[in-house]
């Protein structure tokens, strides 16, 4: 069975700059025309050209792609024609910019993407980045400078360049430079020079930009065994929450994975308060994910009612040696002497800890209803508040005849106590124990304190009775709800480990690589309650679709030529796309690649459009399930193609 050969990687050449205006471009350009000289074919893709003369002589002589023209809130914008690029597949292609961030409608939402697709089809790309763009970099730039640059590139692609040329200037000159007229505009320049091109502003950088590019080339000669300064056994861990500082926390976390040269692990714990979150919220808890995830983290989840246990069980069996946080969302309550979690942490473990201080407000968490495992804390029934006012019916007869049989008060207390906890237990949420530890009281003081069948009470002694019976009613409704949420995660966590351990079980069983891809679709559409769409790769041919469940063919025809589009684009460059992901985001439909050692082996895609957006801990799962069953399809085709040598060697023994 031949495979279409992919191609041999690119290779990028960055010019690296610590300031607008150092000459990266200009140095871009030199560089091209001398490659051109060797005989190198090579094409102008994108360049800014800043109305400078020097930049734009430099572009004489050289073959430059029309630009794709975006209509953007009635603004014609000019963007790198990817297609174009791909199409006319030079040797060498000048993309500048790298941090730039797409015009919606482009494929893909950032520059940086758009150049390792280039790289991906086997084209060298030279591409231009100045320091305060790299993600890891940016809280200790703004720091520097008080401005927050919003245009970012992951650390990964910096450092996967094959070259790095610092282009350098002085601070001083380049400032000359900014007065002459050569880098801005007067009116802007006039403005640059009185907020972030000061001297002490561009020195300080140009420092950050040496020791970056240094770290650089210490990182690679570690890579390549080179270096003495191994992993010594360091692996950093941060927690991913939605507090404004995670992403601060998420970006030393990372400079100091580098400068160890460690290990570094990103762990959400997942609680029933993290279910609840909603809105502002779950959006940053989802971009610090993928700010994780781009700066190199391994994701991993647990779940659980205690964070700090959570966390210190984790460190303890995955082998961390240091953990970062920021600053919690609380202080410690002098009243209930609860400790912060950084203070329970430094008592469950003896590993390195080390806080992040920063000025964030403190946060709050809106929560909302989320129709899965978990309900949200109170949401009005009938049927539960029913069962509230049967039990508390139930309970006052009891009440009544322990009354009548001349038992004390304590007993019909302890009762209708006992009715809380079976309310709290019974129903959805906390509301109904809270309601019924306020009737069990009022019920109480009505039907059984003299005088009968009133809300007032003679005896002093009442309103002490009264208020330690609400106590306790409170507390044990707490306590049931808290012991239901455990039990709630429990069945969770026991699900998703039956479900892979099912999925393991089903693919291992799987007859073909369609029947393979089949049982995934299958276990995913059980994951996420959908329709699964699913593709076996096949060189050369036209991707084709099933969906699983089979009867619901309805959905494969009304899949869009776009849709299609997208799942094509996921098949040929090994990469996920559409929605909830920074590649053709408009679409309707997540498309993932199911892999294997050698490349892509087929391709599934959820639709999100009109469905509950996947959690980090739910596409976990669903790239564990589709890594499996990538390696098993790889395996069925190498017994496959190794059958058919056997064959092929028999035929020839008999010719």
């Amino acid at each position: 069975m031949e495979e279409e050969k992919m191609p041999e990687p690119g290779r990028m050449k960055i010019f690296f700059g610590y300031a607008a205006g150092v000459g990266k471009t200009y140095a871009m350009l030199e560089a091209a025309h001398q490659a051109k000289a060797a005989g190198i074919d090579v094409v102008v893709g994108y360049v800014e050209r800043h109305t400078r003369p020097d930049t734009l002589a430099l572009l004489e002589g050289l073959e430059i792609l029309p630009c794709q023209e975006i209509e953007y809130r009635g603004i014609r914008l000019q963007e790198l024609d990817l297609d174009g690029a791909l199409e006319r597949h030079p040797q060498l292609i000048l993309v500048d910019e790298l941090a730039h961030s797409n015009a919606p409608g482009c494929r893909h939402t950032k520059r940086y993407q758009d150049v390792e697709e280039l790289l991906r089809a086997g084209i060298d790309v030279y591409s231009t980045v100045n320091v305060q763009h790299l993600e890891s970099l940016h809280d200790l730039v703004q720091s520097i400078t008080g401005v927050a640059v919003s245009e970012r590139i992951p650390d990964r692609v910096f450092d996967r360049a094959g070259q790095v040329e610092l282009v350098d200037i002085e601070p001083e000159d380049l400032i000359r430079r900014l007065q002459a007229g050569k880098v801005y505009k007067a009116g802007q320049a006039r403005r640059a020079l009185q907020n972030f091109f000061t001297v002490e502003n561009l020195a300080a950088l140009r420092e950050i930009a040496m020791r970056r590019t240094a770290d650089r080339l210490n990182r690679t000669a570690v890579q390549e065994g080179k270096g003495q300064t191994a992993r010594a056994g360091e692996h950093i861990l941060i927690c991913l929450s939605s507090a404004p500082s995670n992403a601060k926390v998420i970006r030393t976390a990372a400079r100091m994975a580098e400068a160890f040269h460690s290990g570094f692990t990103a762990l959400f714990v997942e609680t029933p308060d993290t279910k609840e979150l909603s809105g502002e919220n779950i959006q940053r808890l989802r971009s610090n994910l993928r700010l994780a995830e781009q700066l190199g983290a391994q994701i991993a989840t647990v779940c659980g009612t205690d964070p700090a246990v959570q966390i210190a069980e984790y460190a303890r069996v995955s082998g961390i040696t240091k953990i970062v946080m920021g600053r919690v969302n609380h202080r410690p309550n002098p009243w209930t002497g609860k400790k912060t979690l950084a203070d329970r942490l430094i008592e469950l473990t003896d590993l390195d800890i080390y806080i992040i201080p920063d000025h964030q407000p403190l946060y709050v968490k809106h929560r909302t209803h989320r129709k899965h495992l978990h309900q949200a804390p109170f949401r009005f029934s009938w049927r539960d508040l029913a069962r509230m006012l049967a039990v508390l019916t139930a309970a006052t007869a009891v009440c009544f005849a322990f009354d009548r049989a001349g038992f004390s008060e304590s007993n019909s207390i302890t009762v209708y106590i006992l009715g809380v906890l079976v309310i709290a237990v019974w129903t959805e949420g906390y509301g109904y124990g809270a309601m019924a530890s306020l009737l069990s009281v009022a019920a109480f003081n009505f039907f059984f304190t003299v005088p009968r069948f009133t809300f007032q009470a003679n005896d002093p002694s009442y309103p002490v009775t009264f208020f330690i019976m609400l106590l306790s009613s409170f507390l044990a409704s707490s306590l049931a709800a808290r012991v239901k949420a455990q039990a709630r995660l429990a069945v969770e966590k026991g699900y998703y480990t039956e479900l892979l351990l099912e999925s393991s079980q089903k693919l291992l069983k799987g007859r073909d690589e369609w029947d393979c891809l089949r049982l995934a679709a299958e276990q995913l559409h059980h994951l996420f309650g959908r329709p699964v769409l699913y593709g076996r790769h096949n060189s050369g041919k036209e991707l084709q679709l099933r969906v699983e469940p089979a009867d619901q063919i309805q959905v494969l025809q009304a899949l869009t030529p776009q849709e299609l589009g997208v799942a094509q684009w996921v098949q040929q460059n090994n990469k996920n796309a559409g929605a909830t992901t920074h590649t053709l985001p408009e679409a309707k439909w997540l498309f993932m690649a199911v892999r294997g050692t050698q490349g892509v082996m087929g391709i599934v895609g959820i639709p999100v459009e009109g469905y509950p957006v996947p959690d980090m801990f739910e596409k976990n799962l669903m790239v564990a399930i589709l890594n499996e069953c990538g390696l098993i399809q790889e395996r069925i085709r190498l017994q496959q193609e190794r059958q058919q040598e056997d064959n092929a060697q028999q035929n020839t023994r008999c010719v």
